[in-house]
């Protein structure tokens, strides 16, 4: 059967920003290669203005958030949702709800939607306590006025089934091993093995601070090199506070795959802080590339990852890995334990296979 679905939710595509824009492009050429007619909707400002990217139609809408704040993110939904109506999409698929299930009244009663859930936005502690309110009850508006859900996450599914009684498929993120052309470090001085790594958005609950105290406390001799984005608020106050230390460096954002894989696989230790959310793509990725990850403890990690990596839950938990012997039987199998869950449950053409039978069993349901 072939099936009309357009993907919502997202900030475009190709991928220049985060989780769900990486699964938006993985999937729509996934589905799309698998027979399907697929439109991604963009922003009116994304760098990518073609129609059409790997056979995937693509339809932009303007999006006011630089001009707004993030109360333009509501208006770009409301722009692709009206958009959308008049297109006789046989599947809604929306990629999280925290702007979008304001609109369900505008879901549409002659398709099959379906929502990705996304990992507890209003337990982020970026927002204010009135935002978080709001959050929790657009996720309530995503559980109760759509019938069909996807969780990127076990303990994702249970809260759901918890709190809504929703019976949410589980479907996690993706990773692949990409076979990477590079071999030479963007910084002079960085030597493979003399750095730690930690990729991440500039945010509070991703626990970046944590690492850098404890970094900044062990007699650690290596570089700490931080991928992300300081232009914000609390980017600003890490800076400040820790760019003294001649041993960290924060290095922006980097959009180039093979370079961030590069970096990843050549790190001493890979350190995840994200502490909300359901399964993480840069966590699968470091994963993929044979990196020794250092997580901090939360069963959203723990799901993931199982036994096979090294926690923390305080600033000094990460000293103390630091400055342990690494390099042993153990942290090898580790390592490889990882690698072959990349490859047997968060392999992308799995997932989409996944996805493909969902939205084909959901359709089919919505039908009868």
């Amino acid at each position: 059967m072939t099936l009309r679905i357009a993907i919502l939710g997202t900030r475009g595509i190709p991928n220049r920003y985060g989780g769900f824009e990486q699964v938006a492009g993985y999937l729509s050429e996934g589905l799309t290669r698998r027979g399907h007619e697929v439109t991604v909707y963009s922003p009116h400002s994304h760098p990518y203005q073609d129609a059409q990217w790997k056979g995937v139609r693509i339809t932009h809408c303007y999006d006011p958030e630089k001009i707004l704040g993030t109360a333009g993110q509501f208006i770009y939904d409301l722009n692709c949702i009206r958009h959308a109506r008049k297109q006789k999409f046989d599947v809604w698929l929306i990629m999280g709800y925290t702007s979008s299930s304001v609109w369900w009244w505008l879901y549409p009663s002659f398709g099959t939607t379906i929502v990705n859930m996304d990992g507890l936005e209003w337990k982020r502690s970026k927002y204010s306590p009135w935002v978080r309110r709001f959050l929790e009850y657009a996720e309530k508006l995503a559980a109760e006025h759509t019938r069909f859900h996807i969780a990127d996450a076990p303990s994702i599914q249970r809260y759901l089934f918890d709190k809504y009684g929703i019976q949410s498929r589980y479907i996690p993120y993706g990773a692949e091993r990409v076979e990477a052309s590079i071999h030479v470090f963007p910084w002079k001085g960085v030597m493979a093995k003399g750095y730690c790594l930690l990729m991440a958005r500039m945010e509070p609950e991703n626990n970046i601070e944590m690492v850098l105290e404890g970094f900044r406390n062990s007699s650690c001799e290596k570089e700490m090199i931080i991928l992300g984005n300081t232009g914000n608020r609390f980017g600003s106050y890490l800076v400040k506070k820790y760019g003294n230390d001649t041993r960290v460096r924060f290095a922006g954002t980097i959009y180039d795959k093979e370079m961030v894989q590069f970096l990843q696989e050549n790190a001493f230790l890979y350190f995840h802080g994200h502490s909300v959310g359901g399964t993480n793509p840069s966590l699968l990725e470091a994963m993929a590339s044979g990196s020794l990850v250092a997580a901090h403890d939360n069963p959203f990690n723990r799901d993931v990852l199982g036994a096979n990596a090294l926690y923390f839950s305080h600033s000094d938990e990460v000293r103390q890995i630091l400055q342990q012997e690494h390099g042993t039987a153990q942290e090898r199998e580790m390592i490889a334990h990882n690698q072959q869950r990349i490859r047997e449950e968060y392999n992308w053409e799995k997932i989409i296979d996944s996805y493909n039978t969902f939205i084909m069993e959901s359709h089919k349901q919505e039908k009868e």
